[in-house]
């Protein structure tokens, strides 16, 4: 907080504040100089000491001779003091007042007189947790538990496994080790206040207040979210602040029946999973919206393969049931069909009919999401330094950096030192969703913040911390680590660790399938569903027909998969984002093929493995016909190089038609080796006559890869 937003808080001119600076000897020297928490502390702590001997003075019922004096210098001084508080009142006249000035002052010094008894959100020593390390050996576990290496190698021999002190010890062996000791084992990096994304917090059960649900909705385009949305808002706030709803945050609190609910308006389900792929994890329900007149639609399947893969309880709103077209038994046979059954027809799924545009349901739609809640017993530790989540951030020419944040445990103050990815900044104002000022926000709470001098992502994990100086420091380390991970390969999962991945002791690989057509998507859907290699199983997230998409990446990406394309094609920008991502994309064409070489990935029995190399590709602009030659493609060259002999592929609407390879080359009447980008050419594929106009043709070579 900057001395002259001090002095407007106090209703105090800035000259005032900067007196009272000199005489505490604060090193403050202008208005825009920041004040620290200790700082704060002083100034309010003087200021009510002068208030006191104000009161005291005004008890002294006699009148001294200069008093004639004095009052037309106190009417003088008082004629001022009105002049700063009008002034003040007009450069506050666009802000929403919480309350009033005093009581924003007074929870402001209750706020930091209680601030150093907050928890840090470094949990304590516990002499029953052990740390546990990559590459953890047996001698330094029998260190960690204070006994000897032989008794933990008798151990091991007892479950079956021959090990020496120096041999490494995988999570799941060391867990099971480190339990006959009545211990807790830990992962090291679930303690490290500087990696928070991953830092586990234990609170202790008395210290746990109950927390407002988060929910977020999901569906088709024109399905009714917004709607939805915007009538619960309108709904359940009072009248004389619906002027305030507006507030974009990308999140917005409503009470109903004495409970909070917070609803995230996430742009779309991309950007929902690209919060988990970044490690957030910031709902608590879903609910996929469908309309009655529409029925499950391409983006309705969609959701339901986010809402899964996220792990989250569901709620479906069938919506436009008042449209005279509405036909609620489809939605629940579609849905079904999906995956999603309703508790009506035995599932576990809550259905609720509304209308978004009437109203009806509505009611009935929250007292499901309070009960929901209510079975999950969702709480948080408000007494501990805030830690968060980013929802969206933007830049504002007179604010600077505006970013919109869902606090998930502890309490956020205003003055707060907070660090996002690598930056560290101060709370310097912080704003609910209809643009009222706080002084702190609780968890659940969506709030909007200014004081970051970077804009961070949405997704970015946040913590705050007890001093300037420690966020600082753990922002530098921060810059150091993601250094480092830049030099590094990506960490996403590839068809050629699933070996390792099962030795290691995991039991499930997620696969995302895409496919030509339904039958060739079913076939080999059922064919992966059957393999089973020494316990380890495929669960196919998602599946369908069409082109890999950048939602099927960052899926992938979210729920570390592997995706398999059958008779399909990513395009170049797809390919260079999942590349990105380190995301593996795998293509077939015969089904045999996709189940032999994942069961030879688990067995750890890969064949050499080649990667494909685009040599460059051209769109076919007008074909000829000879009896003699076959059809010629009149092409003009894209990108890259076409070569006579190389591999290709004709690509129709992201499709592969078929693979095979380039016959003939002619550029013009002449026959050549390999036409460059930007020019025309006839080019012939080997037996594949059925080519047509606005086809695609990729020439590539196959390179193998080094392991």
């Amino acid at each position: 907080m900057s001395v002259s937003e001090y002095a407007l808080d106090v209703d105090k001119s800035v000259s005032e504040i900067l007196n009272l600076c000199k005489k505490l000897e604060l090193s403050i020297s202008n208005e825009d100089d920041m004040l620290s928490d200790d700082d704060i502390i002083m100034l309010d702590n003087e200021l009510a000491s002068l208030e006191n001997e104000e009161e005291v003075e005004d008890e002294v019922p006699e009148e001294s001779e200069e008093d004639g004096d004095l009052e037309e210098d106190y009417e003088e001084e008082l004629d001022d003091i009105i002049e700063e508080k009008n002034a003040s009142k007009k450069k506050k006249q666009n802000k929403v007042e919480t309350s009033s000035k005093n009581d924003y002052r007074e929870k402001r010094k209750e706020m930091y007189k209680h601030k150093e008894k907050l928890q840090s959100n470094v949990t304590e020593d516990d002499e029953n947790i052990v740390l546990y390390k990559d590459g953890m050996t047996v001698s330094e576990l029998a260190s960690a538990l204070g006994v000897s290496a032989t008794e933990i190698i008798k151990k091991l021999m007892s479950l079956g496994m021959m090990m020496n002190i120096n041999a490494s010890l995988d999570f799941d062996t060391a867990e099971i080790l480190v339990g006959d000791y009545n211990k807790v084992l830990k992962k090291e990096s679930t303690r490290d206040e500087i990696n928070f994304e991953e830092l586990e917090i234990v609170d202790k059960e008395e210290d746990l207040q109950e927390r407002p649900p988060v929910v977020t909705i999901m569906g088709h385009v024109d399905h009714g979210k917004t709607t939805l949305l915007d009538t619960i808002r309108k709904t359940n706030v009072a009248s004389g602040e619906a002027g305030g709803i507006t507030q974009a945050i990308g999140a917005y609190q409503i009470e109903y029946n004495g409970k909070k609910i917070t609803f995230i308006d996430t742009p779309g389900h991309a950007a929902f999973t690209e919060m988990r792929a970044r490690g957030a994890s910031i709902t608590d329900i879903v609910i996929i919206i469908v309309a009655a007149d529409d029925g499950v639609m391409p983006q309705t399947k969609e959701a339901i393969d986010h809402a899964k893969a996220a792990g989250v309880p569901i709620i479906v709103a069938v919506n436009k049931i008042d449209k005279p077209t509405a036909n609620v038994e489809r939605v629940l046979t579609e849905m079904s069909a999906n995956g999603i059954q309703p508790e009506a027809w035995g599932g576990d799924t809550m259905f609720v009919n509304i209308s978004a545009v009437t109203g009806e349901g509505i009611d009935d739609l929250l007292d499901r999401i309070l009960l929901l809640s209510e079975m999950a017993e969702l709480k948080a530790n408000p007494n501990r330094y805030a830690i968060g989540t980013v929802i969206e951030s933007k830049i504002d020419k007179n604010s600077g950096v505006i970013t919109n944040i869902l606090i998930q445990n502890g309490t956020l103050r205003l003055g707060d030192p907070i660090v996002i990815g690598t930056s560290a900044g101060k709370v310097r104002t912080l704003t609910n969703d209809r643009g009222e000022s706080l002084v702190e926000a609780l968890p659940s709470m969506p709030v909007s913040i200014t004081g970051l001098s970077e804009s961070p992502s949405a997704g970015d994990k946040f913590m705050a911390f007890e001093s300037e100086k420690k966020a600082k420091k753990v922002a530098e380390q921060r810059k150091e680590i993601e250094k480092e991970k830049r030099n590094k390969p990506k960490g996403a999962i590839s068809l050629n660790d699933l070996f390792s991945r099962k030795e290691a002791g995991e039991k499930e690989i997620n696969i995302i399938l895409k496919a030509d057509v339904k039958g060739s998507e079913e076939a080999v859907k059922n064919s992966l569903l059957k393999l089973d290699v020494e316990g380890m199983k495929i669960n196919v997230i998602r599946s369908g027909i069409g082109a890999i998409s950048e939602s099927d990446v960052v899926l992938a990406e979210a729920s570390n998969a592997i995706i398999i394309g059958f008779n399909i094609r990513p395009d170049h920008k797809i390919t260079e984002i999942a590349k990105d991502k380190g995301i593996d994309i795998r293509l077939y064409d015969i089904i045999y093929k996709v189940v032999e070489e994942m069961e030879a990935a688990l067995k750890g029995k890969l064949e050499p493995e080649y990667e494909e190399k685009v040599l460059g590709e051209a769109e076919v602009r007008k074909l000829f016909k000879f009896s003699k030659v076959g059809t010629i493609a009149g092409s003009y060259v894209t990108s890259g190089v076409i070569k006579r002999g190389a591999k290709a592929r004709v690509i129709r609407d992201g499709v592969v038609v078929i693979d095979s390879t380039i016959g003939s080359l002619a550029r013009e009447k002449d026959q050549a080796k390999e036409v460059k980008q930007g020019l025309e050419c006839g080019i012939t594929i080997e037996n594949f006559n059925d080519i047509k106009e606005k086809d695609i043709i990729e020439a590539y070579e196959l390179v193998e890869i080094k392991r």
